[in-house]
């Protein structure tokens, strides 16, 4: 039996990180199916031209169909989302990484680089989410 160095409740305890776990997986199943999908060029044009029935072509839930829509990319996260198979979205919108990992900050691209510039954000109060530190 394998031993753990951490109860896995602890990964629910780290300030601005959502783990992806195979719970997560499970429920984001089709929308990385999706995601995936948007890798060949004739189904990028299929999505563009008609997103809506594009995505219905895909068993996701109508929330994880809402936000992509939306490009909430916090929201797919929060529905299962893993952001190696979500930034093939933001690439099909020919978004830099910047902006799509700007767009999760409520930052405009340029605030959210000069922020990484003068070091990221502060760690000071983020240790604990039970612990409100």
């Amino acid at each position: 039996m394998r031993t753990r160095l951490y109860s896995l409740s602890e990964l629910n305890d780290i300030p601005g990180t959502t783990v992806f776990n195979a719970r997560r997986s499970r429920e984001a199943y089709h929308l990385h199916k999706f995601c995936m999908s948007l890798m060949d060029a004739t189904n990028r044009a299929e999505f563009k031209d008609h997103e809506r029935a594009y995505l219905d072509k895909f068993k996701m839930s109508e929330e994880q169909k809402r936000a992509v829509q939306d490009r909430d990319f916090n929201k797919l996260i929060d529905l299962g989302g893993n952001i190696y198979f979500l930034v093939k979205l933001s690439n099909t919108d020919g978004w830099s990484t910047q902006r799509a990992v700007s767009s999760m900050t409520g930052m405009t691209a340029d605030e959210y680089a000069a922020m990484m510039r003068a070091g990221g954000r502060s760690p000071e109060g983020q240790r604990s989410i039970r612990e409100g530190n």
